[in-house]
């Protein structure tokens, strides 16, 4: 059985301050909006993010998925290490990167342009109490979602993410707050994989690669079309663009 807490999960984190929390009397019908913030710099993403997730606590608003895409930025979760930055950061400044701490589970990863960046704010009270599921479930709408483009892709045993045989095409990382999660998936589209020299991805010195490097052309409005469908599927939600 997998240990929630390599995704950054503690008990503290999804049991509230009087025991396991609640489903709400009177429960939001199972949407979830869909929201294209565009681009946004990392730490405007993640303010988005806190506002959504008190919102969504607070049962004020149904479940959401974010999409966005960040200038380039290294950041490093609840489990990083620092040696898995390859670069100083003063390097890493010349290089037009910023850095950032993060409450995300796992280690080091990249986010850049030309990379779709998925944050579901869902309260998984009303899906599965189950954090594993949860990462498995993301998991799942990625190799769907390339599967549509023709990419085979899977799962590796004790690495989180979505691999084809040519490498890494999309890393997951998570926070969960009493049930309701935050933070989500990078799904390489048409990213420089250039950038990635700087780091050692999510710890694993294993190559990378993106759909466009793969030989798909897909714009990203085709992709975060996709994910978007397949993310209802796979979670039981009725999608609903904003």
């Amino acid at each position: 059985m997998l240990d929630a807490s390599q995704y950054g999960v503690t008990q503290r984190d999804v049991v509230g301050a009087h025991g396991l929390a609640q489903p709400s009397s009177q429960p939001i019908p199972m949407i979830c909006c869909v929201r294209d913030l565009g681009i946004l710099r990392y730490a405007d993403a993640f303010a988005r993010q806190q506002d959504f997730v008190a919102g969504r606590k607070a049962d004020e608003i149904p479940d959401q998925l974010l999409f966005v895409e960040h200038p380039h930025v290294v950041t490093m979760g609840r489990s990083a290490h620092s040696e898995n930055i390859l670069a100083s950061p003063e390097l890493l400044e010349r290089a037009g990167i910023e850095l950032h701490d993060t409450d995300r589970g796992g280690d080091v990863t990249y986010h850049g342009p030309g990379q779709v960046v998925g944050y579901p704010i869902m309260d998984l009270r009303k899906w599965k109490r189950d954090v594993v599921a949860y990462v498995r479930g993301l998991e799942q709408v990625l190799i769907d979602t390339l599967g549509e483009f023709g990419i085979a892709s899977e799962r590796v045993q004790g690495a989180t993410g979505v691999w084809t045989p040519e490498g890494k095409i999309a890393a997951i990382g998570v926070h969960i707050s009493r049930w309701v999660t935050s933070h989500g998936f990078a799904l390489n589209v048409e990213t420089d994989l250039d950038f990635f020299r700087y780091i050692v991805p999510c710890g694993l010195t294993k190559p990378v690669t993106s759909m466009r490097a793969l030989g798909v052309d897909a714009n990203r409005a085709e992709v975060t079309a996709a994910l978007a469908r397949n993310f209802g599927r796979v979670f039981d939600r009725n999608m609903e663009t904003i």
